[in-house]
């Protein structure tokens, strides 16, 4: 899965996002799986990327929701 870019993760809508996230942290679940096994991650940097666009979308919904409440 490609890792998404802010101006992407706006475009979506709050059910596309959270859709968006239960994927990413299934992807995660499964990197820390086959770390655990293997003892080293396949793509190291892959992990990071997927946690960091979970934060970018956790940030961008609470941004729409605030803009919402005005």
């Amino acid at each position: 899965m490609a890792i998404l870019r802010p101006q992407e993760i706006r475009e979506m809508s709050i059910s596309e996002m959270k859709e968006k996230l239960a994927e990413l942290k299934r992807e995660l679940l499964k990197e820390y799986t086959q770390k655990a096994i293997s003892g080293a991650p396949s793509n190291p940097g892959r992990m990071r990327e997927i946690r960091r666009t979970i934060a970018r979308i956790y940030t961008i919904m609470r941004e729409k929701r605030k803009e919402q409440q005005q």
